[in-house]
């Protein structure tokens, strides 16, 4: 017989272990909600049509299109700034009521090339301004509210720098405001510039594919509170002054300001037909960034709005529920963790506290979160791709990823709640001609995930030596996960350790960006 304190702390690793595999239930069930509300959307996207071919005709009339401003913030993005201020340029719209606006921040060479492209663009009759601020206070939201105040436009349209709009992508979304005056946000659905890359592109292609094609598509045709996604959508000005304007109080000022839009009583579109490509991180570190930023955004941002969710007597309680998964959504990370960690020391006392029936319930939960997101992504792989079969190879990579950036995402999370403030921290690109080697460095210890890989596959041998064979496959998958992550983050330490080769000694040194 165990001493009482022993049965005490006992008991209580049991109760967190069952909360935490309930928690991961709770959010893979919600992928299920998400895919049948997915699937009743065909009727609101036929109805979506006919208003564009109701509002198509002002485009026969140049005069009688609204003004609108285009809004490209920029931050050290030489590998990709002329890029994004061309594809701007093209878009199809007339010129005289398209402004090109790029709010510049940099402090290295993309200034330079942001001068001489705009001079260029302006000499071909494009209206193109460049905003520069003499400090970086707000970072993104900063500098779209400096934009903003500067803007000519009635509408609003915002491109990352990793973005290329496709030329038709006014045409598609300005129709919408013209005959819906309570429309305040009209968001594209993300393509992939790079999605072929590497297997770590591949992955995050099928995890973007499912939470636009299926995730903001059941939110918009459903009368969900529904996110913008930072890039590659088109607001109301109005809209965004009625919602208070953006704000640099959390790092995803994209999903606090439509949530604040909505509240105010704007209504937002989802158009999953218009295709707007963007550039996927190329590196475990730079993921790992992105994901970090986006997590601990999302935290604060329910922090911050979550109480006034539901306090909003026209929301219906089903609504400020998905609300409330939706802006925590990245609690399934620290609920993994916790249960990877106490998957060993449980099984020895799970048999005192629960019966079978329970036992059965606890890995039933664990199962639904596990297959529950792979049904998100094959409903949006089917919707995607004619040949959408061989898409779902890549499922491996994903789940792996997904598992492997738990531990930096849970730190995320206790940041957010805690208050803790920290940088907006952009996530490097490429483009298509690197010029600049830009890289993210990020605490992301990927020794501890390789001991906690090491620590779930020993749980794996425990487990299986026990005979109870249940959870063995989910400490497998995590196991892996955190190996894979960590060897990728050590190589890409010992890659970027080497030298220099000759032919590139010339370029302009590295511009090294810490992270959150």
């Amino acid at each position: 017989m165990m001493p009482p304190v022993a049965e005490f702390f006992s008991f209580l690793l049991v109760v967190v272990y069952v909360a935490a595999s309930l928690g991961l239930a709770i959010y893979g069930l919600n992928c299920y909600v998400m895919v049948a509300l997915f699937l009743r959307r065909r009727d609101a996207v036929r109805a979506g049509h006919v208003v564009i071919r109701e509002a198509a005709s002002r485009f026969a009339d140049p005069a009688s299109l609204p003004i609108v401003t285009t809004q490209i913030p920029l931050y050290n993005e030489a590998n990709v700034a002329e890029r994004a201020l061309r594809a701007a340029a093209a878009i199809d719209y007339p010129l005289d009521r398209h402004e090109i606006q790029v709010m510049d921040d940099s402090t290295d060479e993309t200034a330079d090339i942001v001068d001489r492209v705009a001079r260029e663009l302006q000499r071909a009759g494009h209206w193109i301004s460049v905003v520069r601020r003499t400090h970086r206070r707000g970072y993104k939201a900063g500098a779209l509210a400096e934009g903003l105040r500067l803007a000519s436009g009635e509408f609003i349209a915002i491109f990352d720098a990793d973005f290329v709009p496709p030329p038709q992508f006014l045409r598609h979304t300005v129709p919408f405001f013209l005959v819906q005056p309570q429309l305040g946000i009209v968001q594209a659905r993300w393509g992939h510039l790079n999605a072929a890359e590497s297997l770590l592109t591949r992955a995050q292609a099928l995890g973007i594919d499912g939470h636009f094609m299926v995730e903001q598509s059941a939110r918009t045709f459903n009368g969900l509170l529904m996110n913008f996604n930072g890039t590659a959508g088109l607001w109301r000005r109005a809209a965004i002054l009625g919602a208070g304007g953006w704000s640099a109080d959390t790092l995803t000022e994209d999903l606090d300001l439509s949530y604040r839009a909505q509240l105010a009583g704007w209504k937002t579109h989802f158009i999953e037909t218009l295709e707007a490509p963007g550039e996927l991180p190329s590196t475990i570190g730079a993921f790992k960034s992105q994901q970090f930023r986006w997590a601990k955004g999302s935290i604060q941002t329910a922090r911050k709005l979550l109480p006034r969710i539901w306090r909003e007597r026209s929301l219906s309680a089903w609504t400020k529920l998905q609300a409330t998964l939706h802006l925590t959504h990245y609690c399934v990370h620290p609920l993994m963790l916790t249960v990877a960690l106490l998957a060993v020391p449980v099984m020895l006392t799970l048999p005192l506290y629960v019966s079978g029936g329970l036992r059965a319930l606890i890995v039933g939960a664990m199962v639904v979160s596990l297959i529950a997101p792979n049904a998100l992504y094959l409903a949006s792989q089917r919707a995607l791709h004619g040949r959408w079969f061989r898409h779902l190879a890549w499922l491996p990579a994903l789940m792996c990823i997904g598992v492997g950036v738990a531990l930096s995402n849970t730190r995320a999370i206790i940041e957010g709640l805690a208050g803790h403030r920290s940088e907006f921290v952009r996530t490097p690109k490429r483009g298509d001609r690197a010029r600049t080697a830009y890289r993210v460095k990020v605490p992301v210890l990927p020794w501890l995930e390789l001991v906690l890989g090491a620590y779930c596959f020993f749980g794996v041998v425990v487990y299986v030596a026990a005979d109870r064979l249940f959870i063995g496959p989910f400490l497998l998958i995590y196991a892996a996960g955190f190996i894979v992550t960590g060897l990728m983050g050590l190589e890409e330490t010992r890659r970027d350790a080497v030298p220099a080769p000759a032919f590139a000694r010339g370029l302009k040194p590295e511009v090294a960006l810490h992270a959150d």
